[in-house]
Order: structure tokens, then sequence, then C-alpha cells
């Protein structure tokens, strides 16, 4: 990889990890001028970050117009649960040795949701409840799936704008993180996939009846 292509790999990193972290929201115009700076890059150097997010669908380029956080159509939120559930729930019930490391990742994304409830800070919790199943993939133990679900999960991230109330919506599935959990530590991988498919098709159901456009 060239200098130039890792630096624009690492600008990408940056901004991915601003929208999973929420700072920037759906719809929000990207500024070349500050987004620059803010990096200390070239034109040619940026636009080749917002390329990589472009082809993961976390931004949009709007001719005349810019770049712009991607905003999710109701079809997109349904399309997204339907790739969670097919991959997300195969992964945990693939799962085949739960390794101390991996449990210890999920242990920790749930232990920073739980702290960011107490100070209900919601965009902290919605950012480790993506870390929270970024690990229950990783616990299948396949880099190429991690990967995969990764970014798909940092496109679902979009879809908390569309929450009515996030507190409610956060506290609840928070607690259903924490099921899932225990059932893994006790070792029980078919009862944690169970787990899974109702939480997602639970929270499919929320999610779009709480849609506006």
């Amino acid at each position: 990889m060239s200098d130039s292509a890792g630096t624009a790999s690492r600008v990408a990193d940056a901004l991915r990890a601003q929208i999973v972290s929420g700072e920037l929201k759906p719809g929000t115009r990207l500024s070349e001028e500050r987004v620059r700076e803010a990096h200390g890059v070239s034109r040619s150097t940026l636009r080749e970050a917002y390329q990589h997010l472009v082809r993961e669908r976390l931004l949009v380029h709007e001719l005349s117009r810019g770049v712009f956080v991607r905003q999710l159509s109701r079809a997109d939120l349904a399309d997204l649960y339907e790739v969670r559930r097919l991959v997300e729930c195969a992964a945990v019930r693939g799962i085949s040795v739960l390794t101390p490391a991996g449990l210890r990742a999920l242990s920790a994304a749930l232990s920073d949701g739980l702290t960011a409830r107490e100070r209900e800070d919601w965009d902290a919790v919605a950012a480790a409840s993506i870390r929270f199943h970024e690990a229950l993939v990783a616990l299948a133990g396949s880099e190429r799936l991690t990967a995969m679900m990764s970014g798909v999960l940092a496109e679902f991230r979009l879809a908390y704008a569309h929450m009515g109330d996030t507190r409610v919506f956060h506290a609840a599935y928070l607690e259903r993180n924490v099921e899932i959990a225990d059932a893994l530590r006790s070792g029980d991988v078919a009862g944690a996939a169970t787990l899974l498919e109702t939480y997602l098709a639970d929270a499919r159901a929320a999610l779009l009846e709480q849609y506006t456009a």
C-alpha cells in the first residue's frame, strides 16, 4: 500500500469511527476544507478516503452539493436487518470454541454500554452495542466474516437516526445483549443464537414502525 493510500485509509477509518460514535449524523454535509484541515491531508487523499466510504455505503456524493453522511431508506433498514439475521445468527451458531479473549471483548463492549447508560449517553450506548455485535460475530473465529460484518454494522449505525425515543430503544436492547452474553458465558451457544434471532426480529419491527423519511 502506498503512503497516499495508507493515509486515505486512516482518514476513512477516522470518519467511519465518527459515524459509528454518532458524532457524524445521517444527512451531515462534510466540509472538504474542515476535514482536510483536521487530518492534514491533500484534496486528492481526502477524495480517496471519501471514495472508500462511498463504496461502504456510509457516504454519498451529490453533484454540485458535496459529500454527505448517507441517510437510510425504509428498504435499506429492512435489508440490513435481513443481512444481520442471515449472517450474524449463523456466525453465532457456528461458534466452535469460546475463547477467553473473545469473551473478554464481548464483556468489555457490554460494560461500556452499561456505563454509558448510567450517564445517559445514548450515542455511547449505541456505539457500544455495535462493538458488542462485532465481538459476537468475532467469536466465530473468521477474520473475513468479522471484517464483512463490521462494515454492515457500521452502515447499520445510520439506522439509529430513525429511532423515536433512543433511550427506550437502547435500554431495552442493552438488557437483551446481557442475556445473550450470559447464555454464551454458560456455554449455551444454541440458546444465544435463538435469543439473537428474536432480538433482531423484534428490533426490526420496532425500528420500521418508528421509521420517518
